[in-house]
């Protein structure tokens, strides 16, 4: 399943950037709300999780995309 470049592009371009700035919002809510230190974490750790997930998926797609041309 996640070798077919629709899905990595879906992951890549769509899915992972959104949950990346949700999971900012909410972090910068929590700190301004005054859960500095869970807010901290999820601001850095899982906000970063998506980043370099989409980053992640991004690559494997072009790699698949270039695997399929060769192919060809």
């Amino acid at each position: 399943m996640l070798k077919k470049p629709e899905t990595l592009f879906v992951l890549g371009y769509m899915l992972l950037p959104l949950l990346a700035l949700l999971s900012a919002i909410v972090g910068l809510t929590m700190i301004l709300g005054g859960n500095k230190i869970l807010g901290a974490i999820v601001l850095v750790v899982v906000t970063q999780v998506f980043a370099f997930g989409a980053i992640f998926a991004l690559r494997r797609r072009k790699h698949a995309l270039l695997a399929e041309t060769d192919r060809s």
